[in-house]
């Protein structure tokens, strides 16, 4: 049996139209890598596409490739994650299944008060798989808890279990803040996890649990990824093996400055001195300035002219992270992490209880569900009063959880 494990394709993530394309260059690259391959089938562990309902560019070209599975017999199937999914519960996943295109394994019934579960077998191989989507907010949590896991551990055969949530077990110190459940809600004894929504690359043999695999991002979806991961990548289970697979659509090029006891004349020179005796044709270049300068401002830098002249030695894309980056005459504002996610949980945990409320006991998880609704963007030909429309139904139906 021979698999692709795909997670977090993030199609049309990043708002750079330079950079929001090379997610799609990358699904592009894992599908054909997984052809040639000659994988029996593909799985996708959530957030193929980066909105619920992505713009109809990425969506034409995402059709395109998964027809082209279709037409090589090679199925296709996902779970919603946390992107894909939507408080209305409408996501252009179910127009592809209803195309033929995939199949979404999240299937069952609830049966006394528990939620059962069923299998999708492949035909070609008789891999029998099922899973949970994933929600904004860890709202799947739920899911997890009514879930009748022994139904599910006394089915034999080969069984894979989809998921697209936050293991504690799995999760780095990088990631500490970051809402997380037990590996033991979900079944024991399947031969795979396929795992996806947390951004980094893992695989782990657990008590209870073999071959539970995080397969990364297919293409890094914030700065920091960048310049973490470098690169994205997938999986491909083969006769038992688990074998990495790394998606290089651009290289990365990372400069770090420390500003400790330096004045902004002074950074900008050694910058200068990288620029000069590096080579960043056709790279991704990313600018990371930290410190306390000992006079000045950090405005005082001239980025303008660094960002020109590493565009005229053909700096694909060029990006700074000064957030680390204070002086004298300014207050530092510690934030102990790079991520957006972690910094809008840090913010949110302090301001929670100020203003009283109707939904007060849930009111972490709705101001989170909130904020990545406002984060959405107007579709591709959506008029402005259906984009309003749309906002408010999944506004009121939030409220109303």
């Amino acid at each position: 049996m021979k698999f692709a494990h795909i997670a977090d394709c993030h199609i049309g993530s990043w708002r750079d139209p330079k950079l929001k394309d090379l997610s799609m260059q990358a699904f592009i690259k894992a599908i054909n890598i997984s052809i040639e391959q000659k994988v029996d089938f593909v799985l996708i562990a959530g957030d193929l596409f980066h909105t619920s309902l992505p713009g109809i560019d990425f969506l034409k070209e995402t059709t395109k490739k998964l027809r082209e599975l279709r037409d090589l017999k090679i199925p296709v199937y996902i779970i919603p994650g946390s992107h894909d999914f939507s408080p209305s519960g409408k996501t252009i996943l179910d127009v592809l299944e209803e195309a033929g295109l995939m199949i979404n394994v999240v299937k069952g019934t609830v049966e006394n008060e528990k939620l059962k579960l069923k299998f999708t077998i492949d035909e070609k191989t008789g891999a029998k798989i099922t899973g949970l989507l994933g929600k904004r907010g860890m709202l799947e949590r739920t899911y997890y808890e009514k879930l009748n896991k022994n139904y599910l551990e006394a089915e034999d055969g080969f069984k894979i279990f989809m998921f697209h949530t936050s293991l504690t077990e799995l999760k780095p110190k990088a990631l500490e803040l970051m809402e997380s459940s037990p590996i033991s809600f979900l079944p024991q004894g399947f031969d795979y996890y396929a795992g996806g929504h947390v951004h980094i690359v893992e695989h782990k043999n657990l008590e209870g649990y073999k071959n539970v695999t995080l397969p990364g991002p297919l293409f890094p979806a914030n700065f920091y990824e960048l310049e973490f991961l470098k690169q994205g990548s997938f999986y491909i289970y083969n006769h038992g093996k688990v074998e990495f697979v790394p998606i290089v659509i651009k290289k990365v090029f990372p400069i770090k400055i420390n500003a400790k006891h330096k004045n902004p004349e002074e950074v900008y020179e050694e910058l200068i001195d990288i620029i000069k005796t590096s080579d960043f044709k056709d790279q991704i270049v990313l600018l990371r300035v930290f410190g306390k300068l000992k006079t000045g401002k950090p405005s005082n830098i001239d980025f303008k002219s660094l960002f020109e002249k590493l565009y005229e030695k053909g700096a694909y894309f060029v990006m700074k992270n000064t957030s680390k980056l204070t002086s004298e005459e300014f207050e530092e504002i510690k934030i102990k992490s790079d991520s957006i996610d972690e910094v809008e949980n840090e913010i949110l945990k302090e301001h929670l209880g100020q203003i009283k409320t109707s939904f007060s006991k849930n009111e972490e998880k709705i101001a989170k569900e909130l904020l990545k609704s406002f984060a959405q963007e107007k579709g591709e030909g959506e008029k402005v009063y259906e984009f309003n429309e749309r906002m408010k139904k999944e506004i009121d139906e939030l409220l109303e959880l």
